[in-house]
């Protein structure tokens, strides 16, 4: 039997009693959200479906987020953690959702902070973020001991996703680039990211005991998708990799994944600025496009792209060497120029 009676100003309090189950109370801001509740729990009783929300009533959507932090975030691949701690940063930022117990979030609550995320950032960004919400409510349900709960994200539409980008090298950008930077690094990681199609993380963390020049691959025992894989070394690769000085540490590269990317748009900056005085000194109007809106991981783009045109390898081929799980996620990433495609229609 339920019992609702007014608790204060502004809160009602909500108890459910029923023999062979244990007593359920619940604080709720109106009398009706209280009703509601109750006729619920006295309807998964009866129907002996029902199951206590304990746990999931007494933690907040705020610790849920820092203890999926501390277990979850680490186990991430490459730099997946460090930029999950940023994403999580935000999501606490929101008092209001946090303040809410795991087992009162709706779906309601989801979508009304998508639409505010929505008006600062854009859809990719905000996929994200729900993600890592849905990932945390599966982890507390399977093992947190919140079995109790219903998923709020899974009832909630997603903005949908962009566009992949298509952004390919233009004749003379790379070079630019390289003749800009100031990091005695950063051509080598750039010139070998063409020629392999590797991800940023997985060439500055390469070690010289994992790659083997005389028969031409490297291998990488630990990948973003779980898999090891072992990539094929092109005759530039190897000439490349021939070059770097061996460091007592055995790895290949010093630097971090992020001071890489730092380097790349301060390379891109100022090989701009060079281009631009250039124009200005020979009267030709720019290029608004050429080093503008270039991204370090276009390069991975560029490079799979290349693997296609090359006219040598097959998809099963191309996704064994960049290491794509699935076929839609290599279309993604594989930008083909119709002046190429053309050359093979003769």
């Amino acid at each position: 039997m339920a019992t609702i009676r007014k608790k204060g100003d502004y809160q009602w309090h909500a108890q459910v009693r029923r023999k062979g189950f244990p007593c359920q109370t619940r604080t709720f801001e109106t009398k009706a959200d209280a009703e509601k509740w109750a006729a619920v729990v006295e309807s998964e009783m009866a129907r002996n479906v029902f199951r206590p929300h304990g746990e999931a009533e007494r933690t907040t959507l705020d610790e849920c987020l820092k203890r999926y932090l501390i277990e979850i975030t680490p186990l991430k691949k490459g730099a997946g953690p460090k930029l999950e701690e940023g994403k999580i940063g935000i999501l606490r930022a929101d008092t209001a959702l946090c303040a809410k117990s795991m087992a009162s979030v709706r779906g309601v609550d989801v979508a009304a902070y998508r639409d505010k995320r929505l008006k600062v950032v854009g859809p990719a960004t905000v996929i994200k973020e729900l993600n890592i919400i849905s990932h945390m409510f599966n982890t507390a349900i399977r093992e947190w001991g919140m079995e109790s709960l219903v998923n709020p994200v899974a009832a909630v539409r997603k903005p949908k996703a962009p566009k992949g980008r298509e952004r390919r090298l233009q004749p003379g950008e790379l070079d630019a680039i390289l003749a800009a930077t100031e990091s005695l690094e950063l051509p080598a990681i750039l010139q070998l990211e063409l020629e392999t199609a590797m991800r940023r993380s997985e060439i500055v963390g390469l070690i010289w005991k994992n790659i083997n020049l005389k028969k031409r691959f490297l291998f990488l025992p630990d990948t973003k998708n779980g898999e090891a894989r072992a990539v094929p070394l092109s005759s530039q690769a190897v000439k490349l990799l021939e070059a770097i000085p061996r460091r007592l540490s055995g790895r290949v590269f010093g630097m971090t994944p992020s001071a890489v990317t730092h380097a790349f748009v301060r390379a891109c900056k100022r090989a701009r600025a060079v281009y631009e005085e250039d124009c200005r000194k020979t009267g030709r109007m720019p290029d608004k496009a050429f080093l503008s809106d270039l991204r370090l991981h276009d390069l991975r783009h560029e490079a799979t792209s290349r693997l296609f045109e090359s006219g040598n390898l097959d998809m099963m081929e191309v996704a064994s060497i960049t290491g794509h799980k699935t076929l839609s996620m290599l279309k993604r990433y594989t930008h083909l120029r119709a002046e190429e495609l053309a050359k093979k229609l003769g």
